[in-house]
């Protein structure tokens, strides 16, 4: 590995040793400063040829480093470190460079000179693209990307997103006018570049995890688009179809894409199918798209990449390194499978071996034999190949010049010597022969029209196997279509456009030129009498025939064989059916290097070559075979044959003087054709739709048709399945009945001998049954007569705990009659006291103001007296005033003292009433408790009598002693104590209706009651009906008892309100009696 330090010099040699081919790594480049610190570079990008590369460092200086010359130079000092750089296509010494100042400039690198200064950004710009014509370029930052006119510098459009939605990458497509912005939200658009319209965007992936998009890649054919960001995952999208293809996942270790590159092959016609991948870990790996398979990596751990990029000829890697440095790469020595022509042309050339006798092989090397044109002597002519004429040597002509600085002239001459043009730069040559102008905007204009209406069945009438070829036939017939209107209504135009859709199937601009050229030079009066074929032209070429070969045309004439059968096909095929693809091609070597009147001879000269079997051919069909088959022919024959009768024609017949000479197309726009019958067309165009919108109704109808054919199919199959599983299962059933039959009579048998089994094991049970159940009985009797005994244990407990209880209960009610006695008593005594206080109260009130009354009485008595006689009348006004207001004050207090008396015996008669409801409720509680407690205890005597009557009946039915029968029945129709009656209500006698209800003790029932007992019980007889009615009369003396003291409440009310109003009224009569006038 050579380093190379390149200091401080402004110019010198990259490498003093020229490195070895099969080395990886070319040169190492480093820049050192001052005290020996690096100078560290930022990034690099290559020209068009690939062969030179710009850099730039972070102190603003340029370096250009020219690899095939071995030599590098400082161009530019800017001061400031550079964000992105870019060579200008158009003025190929021009350059672009983005400062850290957000601004642009545009230097020349051979005078080193400023040529414009670009200001607008308002942050760092990140990547520079340029236009595949060179006038734009667009710069790209985080905020906005701005379009630049590069041949007046200004700016020319600025594209503005929201703050919320970054910019990550904007650039041209190659080979078109579209460019692609790619924004932070993984959303891409296609925009047009003349117009700035959208034309779609691609579709936001929505399964499987967000890739976050970073970098991108195209192809240089323009169709693929490859994007990576933070994760292992790239999207691989197809631009034409505007879909997701593929994606690829690259190992673990890479976790984010920093940069992509398709690295380009010189055999895959711009389709790249390498794809270098850098990511965070500093290493570049380049991976097979289509096979997915890693081929080589650069750079390492230790080593890490910065930033890379590929030369436009893939010969070359040039990388950023970690430390500042600059690696350069050569591919050919990392890769031993790229740049290789493809294998079928490789295992061609290897396989040929001396003394082959293939036949293909034979004709090509006496094809290339007798096309020398070196003329020998009488000495027999020499082995090796003669050297062409020294193309020095030839004048050069200024109309001869062609594109890319080639000569006509010397091309011609180049194949005149070997017959054909190199097969490595055949397509070079066309393009240079056929001044194709590469309209990049018109014929984008043609394809975003889309597929035309004439060609979306194509693949039906011309089934190809790939479906590239075919999507590209379709595109460019389409484009045809659309740029004249007679080429939609063309049958044979298809087979005209696809042997050069075959062999520019990856360039799809240069396939439509190279087949608009054809048509418009050598397809010249092809169409002045559609839909018929062109009989003018064919007359030229059966004149030709008829000047050289008049015998031959007689022949074709007798056996009514017209320039429509023997000329058309090969025209209207362009020879492709009839020759191989080699052959074809050294055909149309000749055809465009010659006038358009070229291709009639080539026609003439296929016929005349073959006149041997033509001759013999005496049928129609015979000759319809020969022209549309291949046939044994030498095409070095057939070239030479072309030329001479292109020589020896006469000028009135030579389609020189009736076709026009070679026009290319022109440049920007392409060229208006109308060499044909509107009107034809025209009609044609509305038959032709006419047509289809039958075929539409007649595919609709026979779609229906075709659905109830399967539908009726359907049923039937369905219905003869249907019969044949009814047959199977009737077979089955006949099997299945046979074998029951069988089944039953083996049964039967088997059932007789267990009949006779089972009466003898019968009889034995029977004996066994009746023995166990006579011991079971007679122990059954002995459990239930001890459980008997232990019931009437229980019975009797039960009842001794509920008189007890009942005991309890009925003095408990008598101490409650007790308390609520004292309570009423207590009360009586509180209110004769309350009434006693209140008469003692109004009866003092009363004589205090009879008291006072007097007092004031005598004292006025005696002011009168002492007051004169005049003034008498005025005092006993004033005397009489004064007592009015005495006596109103005195009857206000005692009209107050009234009022607090009678609240307060409301408020006495309110408690009363309140202890009156508080003693209702507990009478009402202590009535329902005894009530429950005597209906549970009745409840659980009823329940053990009834069990006791259960478990009674199997032993009375067993020892058949009617006599034991106990029958238990209720005392009285209702469990538990009645309810109290309401006042003035008539209480029922329980006592009374529990005899009435009770069977008499003499009955045939026998039946026992509780209430009443047997001549021979004991003297322990307990009567709930006698207690409910000692309860029920203490209830009624008490109901009584409280009536009578609300009686007197009430009654003791009364005579204090008439006590008061007689005391009111009383001292309103003293208090408004006249005063007795004074003696």
């Amino acid at each position: 590995m050579q380093v190379t330090d390149i200091g401080n010099k402004e110019e010198g040699k990259i490498w003093h040793r020229k490195p070895a081919q099969n080395k990886c790594l070319f040169i190492t480049v480093v820049r050192s400063g001052k005290q020996g610190k690096t100078v560290r570079f930022h990034h690099v990008t290559f020209d068009t040829t690939g062969e030179s590369f710009l850099a730039g460092d972070h102190h603003g200086n340029i370096y250009v480093f020219d690899i095939s010359r071995n030599r590098f130079r400082l161009v530019q000092k800017t001061g400031l470190a550079c964000t992105a750089l870019a060579f200008s296509l158009r003025r190929t010494t021009e350059f672009l460079v983005a400062l850290a100042d957000y601004s642009i400039k545009c230097f020349d690198k051979d005078t080193k000179q400023l040529v414009s200064w670009m200001r607008g950004h308002e942050g760092a710009v990140s990547s520079i693209s340029v236009h595949g014509s060179g006038r734009y370029a667009i710069t790209t930052s985080s905020d906005t990307a701005q379009l630049w006119d590069l041949d007046t510098f200004q700016r020319k459009r600025k594209l503005n997103i929201r703050q919320s939605v970054g910019i990550q990458k904007v650039f041209f497509l190659p080979l078109g006018n579209t460019i692609l912005s790619c924004f932070s939200d993984d959303s891409i658009f296609a925009w047009e570049s003349e117009s700035l319209s959208c034309k779609y965007q691609l579709p936001v992936p929505e399964e499987g995890p967000r890739v976050h998009y970073k970098a991108f890649a195209v192809t240089r054919d323009g169709k693929n688009l490859a994007a990576g960001g933070r994760s292992n995952l790239l999207h691989l999208w197809c631009l034409d179809s505007r879909q997701l293809v593929r994606v690829l996942q690259m190992p673990a270790v890479v976790r984010t894409v920093r940069q992509l590159h398709f690295l380009p092959d010189s055999f895959d016609g711009g389709a790249s199918q390498t794809l270098g991948v850098l990511s965070q870990d500093g290493v570049m790996r380049f991976v097979n798209i289509h096979t997915c398979k890693l081929l080589f990596h650069l750079g390492s751990t230790d080593q890490a990449i910065t930033t890379a990029t590929v030369s436009p000829n893939g010969r070359h890697v040039a990388a950023v390194m970690d430390d500042g440095s600059i690696n350069v790469y050569s591919v050919h020595s990392l890769s031993q499978d790229l740049n290789k022509p493809p294998a079928l042309r490789t295992t061609v050339v290897s396989c040929c071996e001396e003394g082959a006798s293939t036949s293909h092989l034979t004709v090509k090397v006496r094809s290339e034999v007798k096309q020398r044109p070196v003329k020998t002597s009488g000495r027999r002519p020499r082995a090796k190949t003669h050297r062409p004429p020294a193309i020095d040597s030839l004048t050069d002509d200024k109309e001869n010049e062609l594109p890319a600085g080639l000569n006509k002239k010397r091309l011609v001459a180049l194949l005149q010597a070997f017959g054909e043009y190199p097969a490595k730069y055949r397509m070079f040559v066309w393009r240079s022969l056929l001044c194709l102008p590469e309209n990049h905007g018109a014929y984008s204009s043609l394809t975003d029209k889309g597929l035309h209406g004439a060609y979306l069945s194509l693949h039906n009438k011309y089934p190809i196997k790939s479906h590239k070829l075919q999507r590209g036939l379709q595109r460019v017939l389409s484009a045809l279509a659309h740029w004249a209107a007679i080429f939609g209504e063309t049958e044979y135009l298809p087979l005209v456009a696809f042997p050069f859709v075959k062999l520019f199937q990856n360039n799809p601009l240069l396939c439509f030129e190279v087949v608009a050229t054809v048509i418009v030079n050598w397809c010249q009066h092809w169409f002045e009498y559609f839909p018929n074929p062109p009989l003018n032209v064919l007359s030229m070429a059966e004149n030709v025939l008829a000047h050289h070969d008049p015998e031959l045309l007689q022949h074709l004439v007798e056996r009514g064989i017209t320039s429509q059968l023997y000329i058309w096909p090969l025209l209207e095929t362009l020879f492709s059916e009839v020759l191989t693809r080699d052959e074809w091609l050294r055909l149309f070597d000749n055809v465009f290097s010659n006038h358009p009147g070229f291709l009639l001879m080539a026609c003439v000269a296929y016929v005349t070559c073959c006149r041997a079997p033509l001759l013999l051919c005496t049928q129609k069909q015979d000759f319809e075979y020969f022209f549309h088959h291949r046939n044994n022919l030498d095409m070095g024959s057939l070239v030479q044959e072309a030329y001479r009768l292109s020589a020896s024609t006469p000028a009135p017949i030579h389609p020189r003087g009736l076709l026009a000479a070679f026009s290319p197309l022109t440049r920007g726009q392409y060229p208006v054709f109308n060499h044909y019958p509107e009107v034809v067309v025209q009609y044609h165009g509305r038959e032709r739709e006419r047509i289809r919108q039958q075929e539409l109704e007649y595919l609709q109808e026979r779609q229906a048709v075709s659905e109830l054919r399967a539908e009726c199919v359907r049923r039937q199959a369905s219905e003869e399945a249907y019969y044949a599983q009814e047959e199977l299962l009737r077979q089955a059933e006949e099997q299945r009945r046979n074998i029951l039959a069988q089944e039953e009579e083996k049964l039967t048998q088997q059932r007789t001998r267990l009949g006779a089994m089972k009466r003898e094991m019968k009889l034995k049970e029977l004996r066994l049954t009746d023995a166990s159940r006579r011991r079971f009985l007679t122990h059954q009797q002995e459990l239930r007569a001890s459980h008997l005994h232990k019931l009437d244990r229980d019975i009797s407990r039960k009842m001794d705990l509920r008189e007890q209880e009942t005991a309890a209960a009925v003095q408990d009610l008598e101490i409650r009659q007790i308390e609520l006695e004292t309570q009423r008593k207590l009360l009586e005594q509180e209110l004769l006291k309350e009434q006693v206080r209140v008469g003692r109260q109004v009866e003092e009130e009363v004589e205090v103001r009879m008291r006072r009354a007097e007092r004031d009485e005598g004292d006025n008595r005696g002011l009168l007296q002492d007051a004169e006689t005049n003034l008498q009348a005025l005092e006993e006004s004033l005397a009489e005033a004064c007592q009015l207001g005495v006596d109103g004050d005195w009857e206000r207090e005692v009209g107050q003292r009234l009022e607090g008396l009678a609240v307060d015996g409301e408020r006495k008669r309110e408690r009363l009433a309140e202890v009156h409801a508080e003693t209702l409720c507990q009478q009402h509680r202590l009535l329902n408790t005894v009530r429950d407690m005597h209906g549970w205890k009745w409840d659980e005597v009823m329940s053990a009598r009834a069990q006791l009557q259960e478990e009674a009946q199997p032993s009375t039915s067993a020892n058949t002693d009617p006599e034991r029968l106990v029958t238990l029945r209720s005392p009285c129709p209702t469990r538990g104590l009645p309810l109290r009656p309401s006042a003035g209500a008539t209480v029922p006698q329980p006592h009374a209706n529990a005899t009435a209800t009770a069977s008499p003790a003499g009955g045939g029932g026998g039946g026992l009651c509780l209430n009443t007992s047997p001549p021979g019980s004991t003297s322990t007889n307990f009567s709930l009906d006698r207690g409910r009615a000692h309860l029920d009369s203490g209830e009624r003396q008490l109901m009584r008892d409280v009536q009578e003291l609300r009686r007197k409440l009430a009654s003791a009310q009364a005579r204090g309100g008439r006590g008061g109003a007689s005391d009111s009224a009383a001292s309103s009569q003293a208090a408004w009696s006249p005063t007795p006038a004074p003696q």
